[in-house]
């Protein structure tokens, strides 16, 4: 965890800052979707729109004053990439954009703070229903924005008991999914776009969630740190913890499967090496 003599702002504010940020950036992006709604592709053919950059200004403006480098998805596909040293926060403005052109409300905000490697906190803030979900040290927890705060803290934990509930994306499937959920006894899934997948695991509402397709770390660096914050576990398919950092292969992620614990998700992850014959 951070080490607190070393922080510009006492640890719980670090939380406070991100949640803060995530409100602000939230504003900008209803105004987007309260308009008509203009996307572009980007050069790996991923859609952007108005709200993806303005949103991003302005966590930048929020977490500047920290005084910690800030590693943002669409700074990097202007070719902005800060030097990272052992803390940096990971932010996506606007996570799920297809979902946010298809008018779904199954988009977030998300922003994390990374520290050694690994996600230590996060904030998954999603525009349309005003849920926010929040992991740290203090653990995790569901809040609501109402009026521009957030109200209400109830406490998340996973349930990593039986009947087993895959989430998959609604956007992103794979024909794998299929066979992992009979290797795995799965009885039920659940459909939801961008990061939303890791809170369904962080509040029990599903156990599983395998990811068969391509990630970057500013995808999944919040509701990493939500779900591990709850009780929850994301492993690679080695069955080590996901690490982030990644600057050799342009912070994509490798496979991953995030789980309701620790057990259940180095089980997942052998079974989704088997079926993938890795």
């Amino acid at each position: 965890m951070p080490r607190a003599d070393r922080l510009p702002y006492p640890w719980e504010s670090l939380t406070a800052l991100a949640l803060e940020a995530a409100i602000a950036a939230s504003r900008v992006i209803m105004d987007v979707y309260a308009r008509p709604i203009k996307a572009v592709s980007k050069s790996d053919g991923s859609p952007v729109t108005e709200a993806d950059a303005a949103a991003e200004a302005v966590i930048i403006e929020h977490l500047r004053p920290a005084g910690i480098p800030i590693l943002g998805e669409e700074s990097v596909a202007a070719g902005i990439v800060p030097t990272l040293g052992e803390r940096y926060f990971v932010v996506d403005p606007l996570d799920g954009t297809k979902e946010f052109i298809k008018r779904n409300g199954e988009f977030t905000v998300n922003i994390a703070l990374v520290e050694d490697g690994f996600p230590v906190m996060g904030v998954v803030l999603a525009p349309v229903t005003g849920q926010i979900f929040a992991g740290d040290r203090s653990g995790a927890y569901l809040s609501t924005l109402e009026n521009g705060a957030a109200r209400g803290r109830t406490k998340l934990a996973t349930q990593p008991g039986a009947p087993l509930r895959i989430v998959a994306s609604r956007s992103h499937g794979h024909e794998a999914l299929a066979a992992l959920c009979e290797a795995m006894a799965v009885t039920k899934d659940v459909s939801v776009g961008s990061s939303l997948k890791f809170c369904l695991v962080a509040q029990g509402d599903a156990q599983l969630y395998p990811r068969f397709t391509p990630t970057c770390e500013w995808d999944t660096a919040a509701g990493q740190a939500v779900l591990e914050a709850a009780g929850g576990a994301v492993v690679t398919l080695d069955g080590k913890r996901m690490a982030y950092g990644k600057h050799q292969t342009s912070f994509l992620n490798a496979y991953f499967v995030a789980a309701a614990n620790q057990s259940l998700a180095e089980r997942a992850a052998a079974e989704m090496t088997r079926i993938l014959g890795q």
